[in-house]
């Protein structure tokens, strides 16, 4: 069984096809969703470098070290394509990764990381190949495989120009929204998702025949800024609907037109991934490997867009913190839709499963410690039919301020800089009652066997997942 797993950077939930509530139709997406979809499947960690870290080992951000977007992920933790690289697979890393984030944010134009340099040390985590993008706003710093491309035909610094006056990244709306949302300013086939898509179709042409294939293909898109080149700016009418979720303080009318402006600009350069999707997977057709190949579509995290009075990610909100999740199984091709709670990290798992290993034997080692706790779950056994669910809450955590536990009926969030260790700060949401987060239910006196019972598995979990150890030091032959 081959394996192809294509991510998104930002993606949040209602902006695919095959969602109920769904604000945009993805044809192409939709056709990986036709095996099955997920609707509850939530980040393990509501921001780019944790979500990945955790992804590629199968582990909660904590195990590894990687909170927030801090520091980098050893090479010493076991990963899904190494598992499948020493398995016999021929594997490939294409696109967006950043699982190192070494400098500090105030670090200047242009003297980041040169990813390019450390290409070898990147296959290390696996791959046998790497064509590597440092992400849109990352590249304004970092110099990967896209910027030595743009450097190639004369537009690394017009294109960091472009990323520099798009505007910082902000929690909550500001005078920056009014920035971005315009249509990509050079011409299309050197947007990064296109230039990406490429690479991952170079790949599927040059590969090892006689081997099986595992691909990481891993877009930019929609992650700010919201750069879709005209023609699918085009498709996207531009509407003014007010039906933001209410935060803790009203949207201004200027808040609203930016991001209404936002909304269209970000769900044009979805309609940019369907394309492009649905080029590898004409691909694949017409090369007979469609039916060969598990094929899984996901994101890091979601976007908040005004909810909540809220852009970008890093909240513990469903709209930031839940992802699209859609698996093409071959042999199980049924359209079958799921609403039991699924963790990102078991996308890691059932690329595992699909090449018959057992996942926590493949992540798992026995020296140094407690590399043997692997919390992610294969979700092939929901698809086959054996078991209705495969873990009764998901798991998500941010850096050192929330961590929290969601059901398929109830949501509950721990802040952790709390005072008083006797009056902890809570959520507790009735996702039935309140599908939006909007009416805190932990201080209601009814609902505190439903706390302590959150509070119990939260510790458990946490006790149960320590900080796996690492090691360097060479041993005497």
């Amino acid at each position: 069984m081959n394996v192809l797993f294509l991510m998104t950077d930002q993606l949040r939930c209602d902006c695919v096809g095959w969602g109920t509530d769904s604000k945009l139709a993805t044809p192409n997406l939709d056709r990986i969703a036709a095996g099955a979809h997920f609707s509850k499947c939530q980040t393990v960690n509501p921001v780019c470098m944790p979500a990945r870290s955790a992804l590629l080992t199968g582990r909660y951000s904590h195990q590894v070290g990687a909170l927030q977007m801090s520091g980098d992920l050893s090479r010493d933790y076991p990963t899904w394509p190494k598992a499948l690289q020493t398995a016999g697979y021929w594997t490939a890393g294409i696109g967006k990764f950043h699982f190192l984030q070494t400098w500090r944010w105030a670090r200047e134009r242009g003297r980041g990381l040169n990813l390019v340099e450390l290409t070898p040390q990147t296959q290390e985590y696996g791959f046998d190949r790497v064509w590597e993008s440092a992400g849109k706003q990352l590249a304004l710093k970092n110099y990967c495989h896209y910027g030595q491309y743009l450097e190639g035909k004369g537009l690394l610094e017009p294109f960091r120009d472009m990323i520099e006056a798009r505007g910082a990244n902000q929690n909550v709306p500001s005078e920056e929204l009014a920035k971005d949302g315009d249509a990509w300013p050079f011409e299309e086939e050197h947007h990064v998702d296109v230039v990406t898509n490429r690479e991952i179709l170079r790949a599927l042409d040059e590969r090892p025949k006689d081997q099986p294939f595992a691909i990481f293909g891993s877009y930019c898109s929609p992650h700010k800024p919201f750069d879709p080149p005209q023609r699918f700016l085009d498709r996207v009418p531009y509407e003014e609907v007010d039906d933001f979720v209410p935060g803790d303080k009203p949207l201004s009318g200027e808040d609203k037109q930016n991001l209404w402006k936002l909304r269209r600009a970000y769900k044009a350069t979805i309609l940019l991934l369907d394309d492009l999707v649905g080029q590898v997977l004409d691909r694949l057709e017409a090369d007979g490997l469609l039916d060969q190949t598990l094929i899984v579509l996901s994101s890091d995290h979601g976007e908040m867009m005004g909810d909540h009075c809220r852009v970008q990610k890093q909240s513990f909100y469903h709209q930031s913190q839940q992802v699209p999740l859609a698996i093409r199984y071959p042999g199980y091709v049924q359209a079958s839709g799921y609403d039991c709670p699924v963790e990102l990290t078991d996308i890691t798992a059932t690329l595992l499963d699909a090449a018959g290993l057992n996942p926590q034997e493949a992540l798992a080692m026995d020296w140094p410690a407690f590399q043997s706790n692997i919390p992610c779950r294969s979700l092939l056994p929901l698809l086959r039919g054996e078991v209705d669910s495969v873990r009764d809450y998901a798991f998500s955590e941010w850096g050192n301020q929330w961590s929290s536990l969601t059901e398929s009926d109830w949501k509950y969030v721990l802040f952790h800089a709390y005072e008083d260790p006797d009056d902890p700060a809570e959520l507790l949401f009735d996702l039935n009652a309140d599908p939006n987060e909007e009416h805190n239910l932990a201080q209601s006196p009814e609902h505190q066997e439903q706390i302590n019972y959150f509070r119990r598995r939260l510790t458990w979990l946490r006790n149960q997942t320590p900080h796996a150890q690492t090691s360097w030091a060479p041993l005497m032959d």
